[in-house]
């Protein structure tokens, strides 16, 4: 009958709307939803890094730019004779001498206890974590606490050092650590080790922990020894950090300025006045901000040709994937 065909096709209706519905709402819950205003805009990314942009830019971008500039201004405008007195300068020239002692002397000392003591901490041996908490002690302490205690550790009257040296050696008088030229740079040098050395023995720990121990293994079997092991396994393995670690101990050192300033002020006699002292010194000290923008021009592009360096000998080792 009529009736009973329309009831029946409109049970179906119902039917078919019933089942159509789940499958669209699962649809349109699985279809990405496109964020609307600033969110969603292309410009999102670059406004969440803009802060960070303007501080590096206001903190390290312009500073580096306008001691570039100070180093060009001469009384007729800008110039490069500022960069001409440089060259003549014999005392630059000294300094630029001990700067490359103080940073060679601390990248070769740095880099080979750092690499001792992660050696060490890369064996099993009770109390291992304790020892490598005790390890971060130095590069944990700020530096003008550090300078300050080696400051009194070294004193000629009632410092712990010269107690020891008069008690083993029977002298009756102290050294003069710090108004020796020689003993002086050699004291500075001994400090900037021992604060960042633990730093450089983490970064070597992990990068030994990632070296395969089937390497070992199978080197054992064919009856190498540890002298072997170590240069042809551990050494290999670990080069990138090693030679990553050698730029940035280099960078490091030159840029030391807190402890050399602290505990010997550039002194005696300019013995310890190395890049980041002598930048200091004219500016703050003669006034002569141009002098010192080029001596700081001259640090920027020793760091910069060091980095660029050790990116073109990463790039050149590097292993094809």
């Amino acid at each position: 009958m009529p009736g009973d065909r329309s009831c029946r096709r409109y049970q179906e209706d119902q039917l078919a709307l019933a089942t159509a519905l789940p499958e669209t709402a699962i649809r349109r819950a699985r279809r990405p939803r496109t964020p609307s205003g600033v969110v969603g805009s292309r410009s999102f990314p670059y406004l969440l890094v803009l802060p960070m942009l303007l501080l590096e830019g206001a903190l390290i971008l312009y500073p580096i730019v306008r001691g570039a500039l100070y180093s060009l201004e001469t009384p007729d405008g800008l110039g490069l004779d500022n960069y001409a007195q440089m060259l003549v300068d014999p005392d630059f020239w000294r300094m630029i001498g001990r700067t490359l002692v103080f940073t060679i002397s601390v990248d070769v000392i740095i880099l080979s206890v750092g690499l001792s003591l992660a050696l060490l901490m890369n064996w099993s041996f009770r109390g291992r974590g304790l020892f490598r908490s005790l390890l971060t002690i130095p590069w944990a302490i700020p530096e003008v606490p550090v300078a300050i205690t080696f400051v009194l550790m070294l004193d000629p009257s009632f410092g712990v050092i010269n107690a020891f040296v008069r008690f083993f050696s029977g002298a009756d008088e102290s050294p003069q650590w710090l108004l020796d030229p020689t003993l002086a740079m050699g004291i500075i040098i001994v400090v900037t080790v021992w604060k960042g050395f633990p730093f450089y023995s983490l970064v070597l720990l992990s990068a030994l922990q990632a070296v395969p121990d089937e390497l070992y293994e199978a080197a054992r079997i064919d009856g190498a020894g540890r002298i072997a092991q170590f240069r042809y396994i551990t050494v290999p393995g670990i080069s990138s950090s090693l030679a990553l670690l050698a730029v940035l101990g280099f960078i490091y050192s030159t840029q030391q300025f807190t402890l050399i300033w602290l505990i010997t002020g550039g002194g005696p006699v300019d013995a310890t006045t190395t890049l980041a002292p002598a930048i200091y010194m004219q500016a703050f000290r003669f006034y002569n901000f141009n002098y010192a923008g080029v001596i700081a021009v001259i640090g920027f592009l020793i760091s910069a040709v060091s980095t660029v360096a050790f990116v073109a000998v990463q790039r050149r080792h590097q292993v094809p994937e």
